[in-house]
């Protein structure tokens, strides 16, 4: 256990052992050591106890991929961490078992969406293009805030819309809470949390009026498409979203109990939708298949649609409303609701949404219905 003053040029000339290896011990550093092996190679590292008392021993790198300097460095930081009580080789340890954003994502985050959510693609391309090849590769532990805003400003930068980059914040936060849920080793915070998204300003604001509506239904019954005179109209009276309507099955509607029920809707848990009756008697007018257990199926198939558009915009175009998306009969149906005096805690139930927050946008109300509260203030008044 030969004791020396460690430089670069001792390094350089230390001899080599006939057989065993050779620990030199630099007499400024405590614990800081050349290890010389017969074969000629040198390595550096630090030998410490910790706050057990065990004895350990951290490899600082080989002397010919780091100059004396860079590991004289090294030792000096690493000395202090233990003098502070640390440990440098459990932390090192500890980051071996932290995996990379890829491989939680593949091991965890895939698996989990696909069970609690029923669409995952969105999620999947933005992983597959952006995320991944970017942030993929490193160890979550090292992902901090400033790769993310990197991100996004990259995504803007390539012209994405605000919204899109957006998701640059919005995926790793669901990611990195998910991680902390399941306490992975070394996930100690979210890189997203605190972060202030880009305004998107996106939000399309469109409601048919009635007669607006009575063109669309006309439209719908001279389609080619037989099944979207029952579907359009499910969707107006329901508010139900697209696929909650095309993936229905008989064995969901309780006529007697008036509602549908969507098994695993958008929030990721069941929820019943309330049947009118004007919805109920669509219902008992639907064709019906011997074996098919679907309540608006595609004729032909037997199966639930995949896409509607074409038939969609043929009849909305015929109907003058080539700006109405299939999603705005929503809007309608949340709007008629508020005009109507239902409140916006009913309003949200309706539509299944996960909190009030999400309701809000649809709170509309019509110029008539603005003008017949002021009219019953002022009579209120008695001015």
């Amino acid at each position: 256990m030969p004791k020396v003053q460690l430089s670069a040029q001792f390094v350089s000339r230390a001899s080599h052992p006939q057989s065993k290896k050779v620990d030199y011990y630099d007499t400024q550093i405590v614990g800081f050591i050349l290890e010389v092996r017969p074969t000629g190679r040198s390595t550096y590292y630090l030998r410490y106890r910790d706050v057990h008392g065990r004895q350990r021993q951290y490899k600082i790198g080989d002397s010919t991929a780091l100059s004396f300097e860079k590991a004289r460095q090294a030792a000096r930081v690493l000395r202090s961490k233990v003098t502070l009580g640390e440990s440098p080789m459990e932390e090192r340890e500890a980051k071996r078992q932290v995996p990379t954003l890829a491989e939680f994502v593949s091991d965890c985050y895939l698996p989990h969406i696909r069970v609690t959510r029923r669409n995952t693609s969105s999620d999947e391309s933005f992983l597959r293009l952006h995320l991944l090849p970017r942030l993929g590769s490193a160890p979550m532990c090292e992902i901090d805030q400033q790769d993310l805003v990197e991100l996004h400003q990259a995504l803007l930068a390539q012209g994405y819309a605000k919204a899109m980059a957006n998701k640059a914040f919005i995926l790793p936060k669901i990611i990195f809470n998910l991680a902390k849920k399941l306490n992975q080793p070394g996930v100690l915070s979210n890189p997203a949390q605190g972060i202030t998204l880009t305004d998107p300003q996106n939000a399309k604001e469109r409601y048919l009026s009635k007669e607006e509506v009575q063109r669309l239904m006309v439209a719908i019954n001279e389609s080619d498409n037989q099944q979207l005179r029952y579907i359009i109209p499910l969707l107006l009276l329901t508010g139900a979203r697209k696929r909650e309507i095309l993936d229905a099955r008989w064995e969901e509607v309780n006529l007697e109990r008036r509602y549908l029920r969507v098994p695993l809707s958008k929030s990721g848990k069941p929820r019943l939708i309330p049947l009118s009756s004007a919805a109920i008697n669509i219902l008992q007018s639907l064709p019906r298949w011997e074996g098919c257990p679907f309540v608006v199926p595609n004729p032909d198939t037997k199966k639930p649609y995949g896409n509607l558009y074409v038939s969609w915009n043929t009849a909305r175009k015929r109907a003058g409303l080539p700006d109405v998306r299939m999603h705005d009969l929503r809007h309608s149906y949340a709007s008629n609701l508020v005009n109507a005096g239902t409140s916006i805690y009913v309003v949200s139930r309706a539509l299944g949404h996960a909190s009030l927050k999400n309701t809000a946008r649809y709170s509309h109300l019509s110029q008539e219905t603005l003008l017949e509260a002021a009219e019953k203030a002022a009579d209120t008044l008695g001015v």
